[in-house]
């Protein structure tokens, strides 16, 4: 895994650890959550929330 691979895993980790956490704060987001048919859907929710989880760790913009 090379150095910017890492530090974009441990982002993506942190953001779904964070929108995790968020889950507890705001419990009407897991019925929101359920509410998603695909990943595509899910990636905006989470966006709209403040989180940032579509990239996978080894994709780069260019």
């Amino acid at each position: 895994m090379s150095k910017k691979d890492l530090q974009q895993f441990i982002f993506k980790v942190s953001q779904l650890n964070a929108l995790l956490d968020s889950l507890e704060r705001f419990p009407n987001r897991k019925a929101q959550l359920e509410a998603c048919e695909n990943h595509d859907q899910v990636v905006s929710l989470a966006k709209g929330w403040g989180f940032e989880i579509s990239k996978r760790w080894g994709e780069y913009s260019s």
